[in-house]
């Protein structure tokens, strides 16, 4: 038997419980693994919440990230015992996922836990801080460099901004966080961030070409902020889309791109190759300080994911929050 958030629906609607479920339940996959921390995500809020077309299949469990130990497998890939970790995947949308304390998975969804962090700190990284540090190699790839000007990151605040802005400072970039929650200015800069401008800034209807701010920039809100993020790219700027917090739409022109060269880069961090994911991971592995992971983290039990999941989506939480399966 194992604990975990289970969601349903039927002609009455959605349905969100914590459930203590029976081990046979548990979908077709060829590792069974003790999950001994997961996080909470925005994806994660919106499935539990009902307020997202997150959810393909009921009944599932929620979590798109997971950390923890091999128990059985059917696969030479892993042993038990092995820790791993797990990103994306479909994994709390079309799979059962991680805010459970088992999971039974497909073993090429996994990759092995680096030994520089722990479960707790993998998880306090998670998706956010995956897709921040694709974000960070896609600039680099795209040939932005610190001396070419400062880096806007939007969405500060929350997960996947917060790394963006640790990540970015390591490498010696100058970083302008925007964020609504300005009376978080020393939480930001502690991150790293040189400059914070307020959201409203950038969150209305603007004009097709502002003037130029930044070399490049790290967007996950999307719709009228990422049109007014890319009017104010200077001359072969890159801008990454890497979310859709404010909206999936894109009230923008083709000023920014054919009379400053600026490039629009996306990001998809669910079904990264096998290379990719550890690279990244390596990545974070050597940018990241057990002092930046504490900073940015809080710890929850699974009893708290329902009532937090509110939290999350109302922008009343700061950083990450990772779910502690001994809480």
């Amino acid at each position: 038997m194992f604990k975990a958030i289970l969601i349903d629906k039927d002609d009455s609607g959605q349905r969100v419980r914590l459930e203590t479920l029976d081990e046979s339940r548990l979908p077709d996959g060829d590792v069974t693994v003790r999950v001994n921390c997961s996080s909470l995500n925005y994806k994660d809020a919106l499935a539990i919440t009902g307020k997202g077309q997150v959810v393909r299949q009921f009944p599932i469990v929620p979590g798109i990230d997971l950390a923890g130990t091999i128990e059985t497998s059917n696969t030479g890939a892993y042993r038990p015992g092995d820790a791993v970790l797990l990103n994306g995947w479909g994994v709390g949308e079309t799979h059962w996922g991680g805010l459970a304390e088992k999971a039974r998975l497909d073993s090429r969804w996994l990759i092995p836990l680096p030994t520089e962090f722990s479960a707790q700190q993998a998880m306090a990284i998670g998706t956010a801080g995956f897709t921040a540090m694709l974000s960070v190699m896609a600039l680099e790839r795209h040939g932005v460099k610190p001396q070419q000007g400062p880096v806007l990151v939007t969405g500060a605040n929350g997960g996947l901004g917060s790394y963006a802005i640790a990540l970015l400072s390591r490498l010696g970039y100058q970083v302008v966080a925007s964020t609504g929650r300005v009376a978080e200015m020393d939480y930001l800069k502690e991150l790293g961030a040189n400059k914070v401008i307020d959201r409203s800034e950038l969150s209305e209807l603007g004009r097709p070409l502002a003037k130029a701010r930044w070399a490049g920039a790290i967007d996950s809100l999307g719709s009228h902020t990422l049109a007014n993020v890319l009017a104010g790219t200077s001359e072969n700027g890159v801008v990454i889309a890497c979310g859709l917090a404010q909206g999936m739409d894109l009230p923008s022109s083709v000023a920014p791109f054919i009379l400053r060269g600026v490039s629009l880069v996306g990001i998809e961090s669910v079904r990264q190759s096998y290379e990719n994911r550890i690279e990244a991971w390596r990545r974070l592995s050597g940018l990241l300080t057990v002092e930046q992971l504490n900073v940015i983290t809080q710890l929850i039990s699974l009893e708290e994911v329902i009532d937090k999941s509110e939290s999350l989506l109302r922008g009343q939480v700061r950083g990450r929050i990772v779910v502690d399966m001994t809480r």
